[in-house]
């Protein structure tokens, strides 16, 4: 005989294996999509089980109550539509690509399409392509998922469990409050970070962005200053992570031979693993590209031997010194599109240290170059130089990066003009806008009688703004596509007059650019802090006689000078306020 206390388990258990196999099953439509065909077939997705005597009422089980509504529409969602307006290669949920551009696919890169997979049943999206049909077409299915799992969310009964709780920003009022509860800035041990790295390793082999890199023993260390300007070397680097620090040490300069991190081994040593977790065959050693010493008067000499050197202690009477101490470090480290590092290169800067420069500083660079690629040029660093071009993007979703374009010298761009002033041979003919140069450009557009009002707006507007306009401008010459919120975004005004059932042509563009000096009154940099495009429209012309009619069609770019006037600031001078003691000229007054 069993427990008795496992009958009702088993019964709730049983009881929602039936409520949710008792479920009926979607009849979903597949579209197939051809050059000109559509037509219709059904799919069952499961077999029904035996239903219920008409009639019979369904009985309420347990887990009764209303389903999570789905967050996201699979059917509208699109993870590998990534150039706005045009067919993304093999994307078959691309809404920009047409029939005819499915009969060339391959392959579906994203076959299915889901929303959250702990749901005891939720919409799923499947792309397919049918290879046996002349052309090859794409195959859609919108179809029911269930989820096999008796431990899935079938009924909603706490809402905020579905999104994410938004911190509490600290301020004047409430940062004591939080920092009452904050457990502080604490450091692990050596033997709890070498835990932490074995539980932490990705399961997957290849390097994403912002993993800790692993070397033969544990992480390469990247020293740089956290609650102080002392170094911290527990700090791991990370992947595609770029930095560049500056910190300080306190030694006791009788001890510097002993001192691991000031010397030369110690950044040279560790044997960086390709991929994560492989420690075998995959170890890329450090190579030392070059070394250069500094002297005490601060002169500079390269040494053609890069063998290791340690920091030796020499005394001269009283004085003493310390050579071949490490005062630069620098890697630069190639990896490639799949996530591996192939290569890891160290520079040096070595020095002789005394009693007069400590605290010691030292400074450390990481960066990361993929394999086969050139380095893109900026537009300024930071501040934008005169003459080079504006950087821009898109933004295809909320909560993305900023997209560019290869080209940098096609972000951003207007129309060209030519010798000739014909607009419609100057179609896809454009020229970059170049900061700090006002630039004006114009063509001619004749329309014949025979073409409407509606179809010549889009034709102009597409000469107006080029394929593509961008939604985004960078402040500065590097900023990052990351750093959404630093990026300006372009205010687009359309200006037409106010006139009742008239087709409003646009016969201009004309974008401003408001920059301002950022920065130290010695060296400022240039900074665009707005951007406005206007699109100017009139009426459309009507023909009185003859049958073409010319629209003038014209582009400007203005840059303004926003800065407000610097003013030079002075200390107050010290004010004086002491009082002499109430005895002071006793006993003459």
């Amino acid at each position: 005989m069993g427990s008795p206390g496992l009958r009702p388990l088993l019964l709730v258990l049983l009881d929602c294996c039936a409520s949710v196999s008792a479920q009926a099953a979607a009849t979903p439509p597949v579209t197939t999509e051809g050059f000109n065909s559509t037509e219709a077939a059904w799919m069952t997705l499961r077999p029904a089980l035996s239903p219920r005597p008409p009639g019979t009422p369904k009985a309420p089980g347990p887990f009764s109550g209303p389903r999570p509504t789905p967050v996201t529409d699979v059917a509208a969602l699109c993870v590998c539509d990534l150039s706005p307006a045009q067919c993304d290669v093999n994307c078959c949920c691309d809404p920009d690509c047409s029939p005819v551009d499915f009969s060339v696919f391959s392959a579906c890169s994203v076959p299915r399409v889901t929303g959250d997979s702990q749901f005891c049943s939720q919409k799923a999206a499947i792309y397919s392509l049918n290879f046996t049909a002349n052309p090859p077409q794409r195959i859609f299915k919108l179809v029911d998922q269930i989820n096999p799992s008796i431990f899935c969310i079938h009924i909603t009964n706490y809402k905020p469990a579905l999104s994410f709780i938004n911190p509490e920003v600290p301020d004047e009022n409430n940062f004591d409050k939080l920092m009452e509860t904050s457990d502080g800035f604490s450091l692990n041990s050596e033997s709890e970070i070498s835990f932490t790295i074995q539980s932490d390793a990705p399961d997957t082999a290849k390097y994403e962005y912002g993993v800790r890199l692993q070397t033969s023993d544990s992480f390469l260390r990247f020293p740089s200053p956290l609650t102080s300007s002392l170094c911290t070397d527990d700090n791991p680097a990370a992947f595609l992570v770029n930095q560049a620090v500056k910190c300080t040490r306190r030694i006791n300069l009788a001890q510097c031979e002993e001192i691991e991190a000031l010397g030369m081994a110690y950044y040279s040593s560790p044997k960086i693993l390709r991929v994560p977790g492989l420690r075998t065959k995959a170890e890329i050693p450090i190579t030392v590209q070059s070394i250069l010493m500094e002297s005490l008067n601060k002169t500079l000499a390269r040494l053609e031997d890069t063998d290791v050197l340690n920091q030796a202690l020499v005394e001269a009477g009283d004085v003493k010194i310390c050579t071949n101490v490490v005062l630069e470090v620098k890697y630069s480290l190639t990896y490639t599109d799949a996530g591996e590092i192939t290569k890891a290169d160290l520079s040096l800067l070595l020095g002789t240290v005394s009693s007069a420069m400590l605290p010691l500083e030292q400074k450390f660079e990481i960066r990361f170059i993929q394999q086969n690629t050139k380095p893109v040029p900026l537009s300024g660093n930071p501040g934008y130089v005169v003459g080079l071009p504006l950087a821009a993007g898109f933004q295809p979703q909320k909560g993305s990066g900023i997209i560019q374009t290869m080209n940098r010298y096609g972000q951003l761009t207007i129309l060209r003009s030519t010798a000739e002033k014909d607009c419609l041979a100057l179609e896809g003919i454009r020229t970059p806008v170049l900061f700090g140069y006002d630039m004006q450009s114009g063509c001619k557009l004749r329309l014949t009688k025979a073409i409407t009002c509606q179809l010549a707006v889009q034709k102009v507007k597409s000469l107006l703004k080029g394929h593509g306009f961008p939604d985004y401008v960078a402040p500065f010459g590097n900023s990052r596509a990351q750093d959404v919120l630093d990026w300006v975004p372009i205010h687009f005004i359309t200006q037409a007059p106010h006139m009742k059932d008239s087709c409003q042509l646009p016969v201009a563009l004309v974008i401003e650019v408001k920059w301002t000096k950022y920065g130290s009154l010695l060296n400022p940099q240039a900074k665009i802090v707005n951007v406005t495009a206007n699109l100017i429209a009139s009426s459309f012309p009507e023909t009185n006689s003859g049958n073409e009619r010319t629209v003038l069609i014209s582009t400007a770019v203005t840059f303004v000078d926003v800065s407000a006037p610097a003013e030079a600031g002075f200390r107050a001078r010290p004010t004086i306020n002491a009082k002499l003691p109430f005895n002071f000229f006793f006993p003459f007054v």
